[in-house]
């Protein structure tokens, strides 16, 4: 299958939705969970265009992630689709064993632990991932293994390139086409930055995005905003705002407050959410409609980025 077609995907729905929870407000949720049937999430948008643009090649996709990564799962789908090979560079144990890196390995993605200290290398340096790749293939070549000639194709953490942005801003004419307005705020989970990014792009300008970071310290997303924006060739839009103290702990952090607040929302809506990404979202959104920050009947479009296999590695959800 070429990519062309991988990504044919159909539109995701956007549902109105009523709940005790968001006083004040016309609430939307744009269904990004519903995007794909076995990959939950927004994690193909941004997969759309940097991967169209491989055609008529046959590479080996490498990327990195942790070891629930939603970018790892949607990246090891995507290459078995279109018949590619894969390789993960994870921030995991050598012996480490999990839902979402067991689905990757059954869809042939070859998984490579790296250390901490490695990984942030790969993070803060761009060619990093040359001398990982190439010393896991030496490590192969010593044990006997055959390793051909490849393709090597490189996406950063959270599939977070400038052609990613793209795909994302689709989702934009999509939701006004669907409810018939331009919503006033855009709420969504920020963990990179290229989704919030890709929305400002949509919107040309337009309303207001709000993103909720899910790590400590994320004040830094300015910046790589900023630089996103600018190397998709997009204006330096600057209408967003960065929610920084909604976090819950950190990165992966899911306090008992926040899992029944996920639990208490999907009893009443009918829709899955995780306490990694949306789960934050949806708890800060609260916050600010029953602390009377937003009222006055204020359209908020929330995209639900999915997200829900990653729900997998807390045992309570």
């Amino acid at each position: 299958m070429q990519p062309q077609s991988l990504f044919t995907f159909s539109v995701s729905p956007c549902q109105l939705l009523v709940s005790r929870f968001f006083p004040g407000i016309e609430l939307w949720v744009k269904r990004d969970d519903l995007l794909h049937p076995q990959v939950s999430g927004n994690k193909f948008r941004k997969l759309k265009y940097p991967l169209q643009q491989l055609a008529g090649r046959s590479p080996t996709l490498v990327t990195m992630g942790g070891a629930w990564s939603n970018h790892l799962h949607a990246t090891a789908h995507a290459a078995a689709l279109a018949g590619w090979s894969s390789i993960g560079l994870v921030r995991a144990a050598p012996e480490m064993q999990t839902a979402t890196l067991n689905d990757c390995r059954a869809l042939g993605m070859q998984i490579v632990p790296v250390t901490r200290d490695a990984y942030r290398v790969l993070r803060e340096q761009t060619e990093a991932w040359r001398s990982q790749l190439a010393s896991h293939i030496r490590a192969d070549v010593a044990v006997g293994a055959k390793t051909a000639e490849a393709d090597y194709v490189w996406l950063p953490e959270g599939g977070s390139t400038a052609d990613a942005l793209h795909g994302v801003a689709e989702l934009v004419d999509e939701a006004i086409a669907q409810t018939g307005f331009v919503p006033d705020s855009i709420v969504l989970a920020c963990g990179t930055g290229a989704t919030l990014a890709g929305v400002l792009a949509g919107l040309r300008g337009r309303s207001q995005v709000v993103g909720i970071a899910a790590l400590k310290n994320a004040a830094y997303l300015h910046d790589e905003i900023a630089d996103l924006l600018r190397r998709a060739a997009y204006p330096a839009y600057e209408n967003y705002a960065l929610l920084t103290e909604h976090h819950h702990g950190g990165y992966g952090k899911a306090p008992p407050v926040l899992r029944e607040f996920c639990h208490a929302f999907t009893a009443e809506t009918g829709i899955a959410i995780e306490p990694v990404y949306t789960g934050k979202v949806l708890y800060a959104l609260m916050q600010l409609c029953q602390s009377g920050q937003w009222q006055g009947g204020k359209r908020v479009l929330m995209v639900h980025t999915g997200g829900l296999q990653g729900a997998r590695g807390f045992a309570s959800l």
